[in-house]
């Protein structure tokens, strides 16, 4: 069993250039459209109930936060040390345009900029699985991934399915995950499934 044992807020910084340096490629980049859930997420993962701030208002975190977190396998003891990065929720209006251009423009830099970043998770909100704006950023996310890089769909809120529209869910998006905050379904999967990304090696010769 993979746990997350230990988690503490870093930094936050406005864009790539105040990032804090890392010699590792061990970063973790949780991306929301806002009111995702993504804070409360966040904590369930790190077993921190305010580790990341949740708020009422949607698209309030405009930084970059950065989490240091130790995972540890229970069955080998092998502990791994990674940074999970909470980047601002995207698709969020009610932010002066001049504003939300710069923040837009300052996360495009960060995620294709930051050579630290070995997996991206994309949180998506179970009750609408197919907005235009996902699936941009889904796209976007495919353009620009490199080959060391990952990217892992997450499906938040199945708490609010019905058995049917959960197993349509499933079958619309089998390589995704599913998980829900408040019944801490799908939350071990999740953790097991960043580690064994962190810790791939491809084996295989170009």
């Amino acid at each position: 069993m993979i746990e997350i044992i230990n988690s503490v807020f870093m930094t936050s910084a406005p864009h790539i250039r105040l990032s804090p340096e890392n010699p590792l490629q061990n970063e973790v980049a949780f991306m929301a459209r806002s009111n995702t859930g993504k804070s409360s997420i966040l904590n369930t993962l790190t077993q921190r109930k305010s580790l990341a701030k949740v708020s009422s208002t949607p698209g309030k975190t405009r930084l970059i936060n950065y989490f240091d977190v130790e995972f540890m396998d229970r069955d080998t003891g092998i502990k791994l040390d990674a940074k999970l990065v909470d980047l601002p929720g995207f698709g969020y209006a009610k932010v002066a345009k001049s504003l939300k251009t710069d923040w837009e423009s300052n996360l495009t830099d960060f995620i294709t900029q930051r050579q630290q970043l070995r997996v991206f998770v994309h949180l998506i909100d179970a009750r609408h699985p197919d907005l235009d704006l996902d699936h941009s950023v889904s796209e976007y996310l495919e353009q620009i991934c490199r080959k060391d890089q990952f990217i892992l769909n997450v499906f938040t809120k199945i708490d609010k399915l019905n058995q049917k529209e959960l197993n349509e869910l499933k079958k619309q998006f089998p390589d995704a995950l599913m998980v829900s905050n408040t019944k801490k379904r799908g939350v071990d999967k999740v953790v097991a499934k960043i580690y064994e990304l962190l810790t791939y090696v491809d084996t295989h010769e170009d």
